[in-house]
């Protein structure tokens, strides 16, 4: 009973201030650990995506290496080029990795 008594009563003066004040700092908090990074890093993907051109050694999502043959902006998409006369249309977001960086940067490492 005493302590249901206790629960009722009023905080002290200025508790509300504190209240908003600590969910203030729990938003700038959550804005500067995980929205902040995640904007950036998918800002990041998107450059990645725009700089891809004709002739870029890719590998997808699923793991298909390939050579892109020619992008196409309207509808988004790349046609890769995998073995001999095979092409396939894929999204532009589905390329993971770019191997042209990855092969050009190799031999200028072991000078």
């Amino acid at each position: 009973m005493n302590l249901l008594v206790l629960l009722q009563a009023g905080g002290a003066p200025g508790g509300g201030y504190s209240t908003l004040i600590m969910m203030g700092l729990m938003f700038v908090v959550f804005y500067f650990f995980l929205i902040r990074p995640q904007s950036k890093k998918a800002k990041e993907a998107q450059n990645f995506i725009d700089t891809l051109k004709a002739g870029d050694k890719v590998i997808t999502n699923a793991g298909i290496h390939g050579k892109i043959a020619s992008v196409n902006d309207e509808d988004k998409t790349f046609l890769i080029q995998v073995d001999g006369p095979t092409r396939l249309k894929i999204e532009k977001s589905a390329i993971n990795s770019d191997l042209s960086k990855a092969l050009n940067a190799a031999p200028a490492e072991t000078k």
